[in-house]
């Protein structure tokens, strides 16, 4: 069965180009967010098995959504993505909850090893 996987970015462009990784590779891209609020909703609307979720992000950030959405549902499976120069961000995303991280620009042999080793 293919994971439901719900993409949250600020950046269009970015979610556009996760999708394309996904799909060709069997993945059910189940919704976009465009930032950590929209995520929450999102989430708890389409309970996907996976969220790749930005870590800067207007109105509320990765960290905070994941927080949220761990509250909320401990079992979630969030792997934040971060451009370079993040690492206490993502330290700190990984203390509160984070399954694993992504570095941009994405590479797709990256993508898909993090999701494969989270959702298999």
């Amino acid at each position: 069965m293919a994971k439901n996987i719900l993409i949250v970015d600020d950046a269009a462009f970015m979610r556009m180009m996760i999708k394309d990784i996904l799909t060709k590779n069997g993945y059910n891209v189940a919704g976009e967010a465009e930032n950590g609020l929209k995520a929450i909703e999102k989430y708890n609307e389409l309970q996907p098995d996976l969220v790749l979720m930005d870590i800067t992000m207007p109105e509320m950030d990765g960290i905070a959504a994941l927080k949220q959405i761990k509250a909320a549902n401990a079992g979630a499976m969030i792997i934040m993505c971060s451009a370079m120069g993040q690492q206490a961000m993502v330290i700190e995303s990984i203390q509160a909850g984070a399954k694993d991280f992504i570095v941009k620009p994405f590479q797709a042999e990256r993508v898909l090893e993090a999701v494969k080793k989270v959702v298999g």
